[in-house]
C-alpha cells in the first residue's frame, strides 16, 4: 500500500526558514505528481505547491510564490517544500499528496494518496 510520511515541521519565528519532507513508499514514486496543501482549524484545505511527475510543471499558491520552493528527489522517493520568509499566517498543518493521471495540480481531487500532516507554527 502507498504511504506518505511528512516530517520537518515545528515552531519558527517570522522571517525564519523551514524545509518539510515527504517520504513516499509502496508505489511508483517516479510516476506521481506531488503536491503540498495546508489547513488551519476551521478552514478548508489550501493549495501550497505542486510538481509534475517529471518535474517539468511546477505551481505555487499566490501567497507562497517567491517564498516557497518545491522539489523532488526520485532516488530518495521524497518531495520537499522549502519555506523562506515565514509569516504567522503560514501556521497550519501541512499535508503532502500523490496522484497519477490528473492535471488538477492545485485541487485536492488531483491526489489519490495523502500523508497525515506535519504542524508548522510561526510566531511574530
Amino acid at each position: 500500500q502507498v504511504q506518505l510520511v511528512e516530517s520537518g515541521g515545528g515552531a519558527a519565528q517570522a522571517g525564519d526558514s523551514l524545509t518539510l519532507s515527504c517520504a513516499v513508499s509502496g508505489g511508483p514514486f517516479g510516476s506521481y505528481a506531488l503536491g503540498w496543501f495546508r489547513q488551519s482549524p476551521g478552514k478548508e484545505r489550501e493549495f501550497v505547491a505542486a510538481i509534475s511527475w517529471n518535474g517539468v510543471l511546477i505551481y505555487y499558491g499566490d501567497t507562497m510564490k517567491g517564498r516557497f520552493t518545491i522539489s523532488r528527489d526520485n532516488a530518495k522517493a521524497t518531495v520537499y517544500l522549502q519555506m523562506n520568509s515565514l509569516k504567522p499566517e503560514d501556521t497550519a498543518v501541512y499535508y503532502c499528496g500523490a496522484g497519477t493521471g490528473s492535471t488538477y495540480y492545485t485541487l485536492e481531487m488531483g491526489y489519490k494518496y495523502w500523508g497525515r500532516g506535519t504542524q508548522v507554527t510561526v510566531s511574530s
